[in-house]
């Protein structure tokens, strides 16, 4: 199943923050900054994406839904152990 990028827009901006985060954790690690500020913000990366994977999960199943396909037209183990795989 390939994803629409139109819809992925959201989802592409999503991880582009979370780097930016990413990069912020990074600097705060080389400055030495508190522990729990740095886990707090590893957190906040960690969260953001999980969300893009559900995101992308329950975007491609709407687009397979969408296509007329069904259920029947799509691998359903398959999306599901997409799904588990960010859980």
């Amino acid at each position: 199943m390939e994803l629409d990028p139109h819809e992925m827009t959201p989802v592409i901006n999503r991880i582009k923050r979370a780097r930016g985060q990413l990069d912020g954790v990074l600097r705060m690690l080389e400055e030495g900054r508190e522990c729990e500020d740095v886990v707090t913000q590893l957190a906040a990366v960690s969260k953001a994406l999980d969300r893009a994977g559900f995101a992308i999960v329950a975007t491609g199943l709407q687009q397979c839904l969408a296509s007329g396909d069904g259920l029947d037209g799509m691998d359903v183990k398959k999306m599901e152990k997409l799904f588990l795989s960010l859980a």
